[in-house]
């Protein structure tokens, strides 16, 4: 269990070496994520349309060890932007990571641009 969470590592914008083109930005549903593989990892993609962000964090819930977040529901808890993991409703802030319940590890987020109706995910290698 802890070698799959330790594949998951934020990535600070100001590390970013590589930027994968993750997909077309009409993939993602407005409000909504998908997910999308890099290498060996499975990364949640949100279009927060309400907020006008996007978002990326792991796909894996730490409660249960699930590949689910990204078909979590989105929302705000005090103008944070947080993902409820769809099967046990834990959430988790879109900006920092932090499990907003207080009894989970943080989850892992990355950088993400938009350029040319493209979404791009940042990645340190």
């Amino acid at each position: 269990m802890d070698s799959i969470l330790s594949e998951y590592t934020s990535v600070d914008p100001t590390t970013v070496s590589v930027w994968f083109k993750a997909c077309n930005v009409n993939d993602i549903p407005e409000n909504g994520g998908a997910c999308v593989k890099y290498k060996n990892k499975q990364i949640a993609v949100y279009h927060y349309k309400r907020k006008q962000t996007w978002y990326a964090c792991q796909n894996l819930c730490p409660h249960k060890m699930e590949m689910v977040l990204s078909r979590g529901m989105l929302g705000d808890a005090d103008g944070i932007a947080k993902v409820a993991c769809p099967m046990h409703k834990k959430t988790f802030s879109l900006e920092s990571g932090e499990n907003l319940n207080g009894d989970l590890p943080a989850i892992a987020i990355y950088p993400i641009k938009i350029e040319d109706g493209f979404v791009y995910i940042g990645f340190s290698e």
